[in-house]
């Protein structure tokens, strides 16, 4: 992975190697530091491709006092025979704000989804706003109507704190978006397509 700077306060990731190939550990820590604002985005979508052994990728985020944080990169697609983790961990100071964005496709078009194991875990002064995990690529799991049916995308974006506008809660078909025991709202999300998810996570 390479940083690019695309803008004043704007970051962009750029793949510089195919992959995450399995075997891989990717790193990359972030911090915003008090009453800075940081955009950070990615040139294009991340294809997880098979290797020898699992795939890693962990993102660790500080956001201090003030701080402003959007993370929306492009989404995370899912080859067929990979075998991939994904780690977030969140911090934010009581004070600061994160608009944070996850989209994963189930494999390239018309062939079935590798093996993911997502968590997330966000704290606010320390304190729990969110621990979520979920698991992509269990034949049982996948196909079941009460987990993702025939959805061929699953996604979520975390907002946090008092620099973003949060959306009113409620549920409809593929999307539901829920308060938090917390100073933030989770929106989530299901869709047959990039596409339509990136629109029911907007």
């Amino acid at each position: 992975m390479t940083l690019r700077q695309t803008g004043p306060e704007r970051v962009h990731l750029v793949s510089t190697a195919a992959g995450p190939l399995g075997g891989d550990h990717l790193e990359l820590d972030i911090l915003v530091t008090e009453g800075a604002t940081l955009e950070l985005g990615s040139i294009a979508s991340t294809l997880v491709l098979p290797g020898p052994g699992r795939s890693a990728m962990v993102v660790t985020a500080q956001v201090a006092a003030g701080g402003r944080l959007t993370f929306a990169p492009e989404p995370t697609v899912l080859a067929a025979g990979c075998d991939h983790a994904m780690t977030v961990r969140l911090a934010l100071h009581a004070d600061a704000s994160a608009y944070w964005r996850e989209e994963i496709v189930f494999g390239r078009h018309g062939e079935t989804p590798g093996r993911c194991h997502a968590r997330f875990d966000a704290t606010v002064d320390g304190r729990p706003l969110l621990r979520q995990e979920f698991t992509v690529g269990d034949p049982a799991v996948d196909g079941s109507p009460a987990v993702y049916g025939d959805a061929r995308c699953v996604g979520n974006v975390l907002v946090a704190g008092p620099g973003f506008t949060h959306p009113e809660p409620g549920v409809a078909p593929g999307r539901a978006v829920l308060p938090l025991a917390g100073p933030g709202t989770l929106i989530l999300a299901l869709a047959p397509d990039a596409v339509e998810l990136r629109r029911r996570l907007a």
